[in-house]
């Protein structure tokens, strides 16, 4: 079982960074259920934890592998399942089609 945790000394992987992103933005008063953990493959295909924030302006992506914040759309991620805004101990899987549907609205 692969283990989930706030860095302690400021080091870690894409999941390390995810998370403490999301502390941070929920210290400064960022909704917790505006904050998603979610799972991508990347430009390799290989699997990589990003942060997503589900804001007015759509669903933007915070990534460790980039300074800039985009659009879920700009990253050029294939988006797998990301946590649920209900209840974050639950994954919800994310299919391509209906990934689609839900940004066009």
């Amino acid at each position: 079982m692969d283990h989930w945790d706030y860095p302690a000394d400021g080091k870690g992987d894409c999941k390390i960074f995810a998370l403490e992103k999301r502390r941070l933005l929920i210290e400064q008063g960022i909704p917790r259920q505006a904050l998603l953990m979610t799972i991508v493959r990347d430009h390799q295909d290989m699997g990589h934890a990003i942060l997503t924030v589900k804001t007015n302006m759509g669903d933007l992506i915070l990534d460790n592998l980039s300074d800039e914040i985009v659009s879920w759309n700009a990253t050029g991620y294939r988006f797998v399942k990301r946590q649920s805004q209900e209840d974050p101990n639950v994954w919800v899987s994310i299919l391509p089609d209906v990934h689609q549907k839900m940004t066009s609205r």
